[in-house]
């Protein structure tokens, strides 16, 4: 049985047999490589989530209110990503974006409200 190879750097080294790197940075570099697309997926909707959160703050300063969703679609709120959905013992759904929520109204109109337990 020969010295063990790294998977980055292609070296052999010293060590355990179940040893599959030559340093730390040969297996940060190899891990971060691996997990880059993920990160990066991660990353992004997180950075997505942040700026609905931010349109949401900026549009309901107090508790509630209602605007027109022309004001979310200009300031590029994406309806497509929330962090989670409250429904009402009425039936009314809330989506929410952490603690700044959104209920759909007629006439493309949005009540905005924010949680009061967070």
């Amino acid at each position: 049985m020969g010295k063990p190879t790294c998977l980055e750097c292609g070296e052999t080294f010293v060590g355990r047999a179940d040893k599959k790197f030559c340093s730390d940075y040969c297996r940060n570099t190899y891990n971060n490589k691996i997990n880059k697309d993920t990160k990066n997926f991660i990353r992004n909707t997180n950075n997505k989530l942040r700026k609905n959160w931010r349109i949401l703050e900026e549009l309901n300063p107090k508790e509630k209110c209602t605007i027109p969703k022309t004001k979310l679609e200009n300031k590029g709120f994406d309806f497509g990503l929330i962090t989670s959905i409250y429904t009402t013992k009425a039936g009314d759904v809330y989506y929410f974006c952490y603690n700044q929520g959104y209920k759909v109204l007629e006439n493309d109109y949005y009540l905005l409200v924010k949680n009061q337990n967070s």
